[in-house]
């Protein structure tokens, strides 16, 4: 490519949503009127002059173990569908917690796979040049080594971090090429109405306990 187009072009902004990261950052900020987010417009919103928005990428897992949350879900998804965000699924792991006092056991779920699957898209999307910058919400420090690499490997390319509320990590900031936390108006200048349709007419409605 010509370097006087190059320059020229504007900064190609691919987007990485790791779900749970920004979902209990949200609780834990006690943002819960913030859930019904529309991702998509999100990003948008915090692209600079001279950026162009590529895509939004969304990790989480399916909820297993309750049925009004896995509904909630759903609806939230595919609202997410409706402006185009990809959604790639990791899964979740049951096991056991025992009380060491009464040895009563019961069973619990940890979310497992999006950390890698994060990792190896904007490994996969880096390689095949689709962006110039991977723009990640998310403030897990697991994900340090696969900036790391792509700062390494793909030197024209760069990592910015938007960490979600409650979620800063020194350790992320300091791999990555700029980094900000979202707050409270930014979410909640980025809902989704509270009335959406899907392609085939379907209503799709926020969730009474997100409103």
């Amino acid at each position: 490519m010509d370097l006087s187009m190059a320059k020229e072009r504007n900064e190609r902004v691919m987007v990485y949503v790791d779900g749970f990261n920004i979902y209990f950052g949200m609780l834990e900020a006690g943002y819960s009127q913030c859930k019904w987010l529309n991702l998509k417009s999100l990003a948008e919103s915090l692209l600079k002059s001279g950026q162009d928005l590529m895509g939004v990428k969304y990790f989480t897992s399916r909820v297993s173990n309750n049925p009004e949350k896995q509904k909630r879900q759903t609806s939230y998804i595919e609202a997410l569908e409706t402006v185009g965000v990809q959604v790639f699924y990791g899964h979740y792991q049951r096991d056991t917690l025992e009380c060491k006092r009464c040895a009563h056991i019961w069973p619990n779920y940890n979310e497992k796979m999006t950390d890698v699957n994060i990792a190896t898209q904007m490994i996969i999307d880096a390689y095949q040049d689709k962006y110039d910058m991977a723009m990640l919400i998310s403030g897990d420090s697991d994900l340090v080594p696969p900036i790391r690499a792509i700062h390494e490997n793909f030197k024209q390319k760069r990592v910015f971090v938007a960490f979600p509320p409650k979620r800063f990590n020194n350790s992320v900031a300091l791999v990555s090429k700029g980094s900000l936390t979202i707050g409270r108006k930014k979410l909640l200048d980025n809902q989704f109405p509270d009335e959406l349709a899907k392609r085939d007419g379907y209503l799709l409605r926020r969730p009474v306990e997100w409103r």
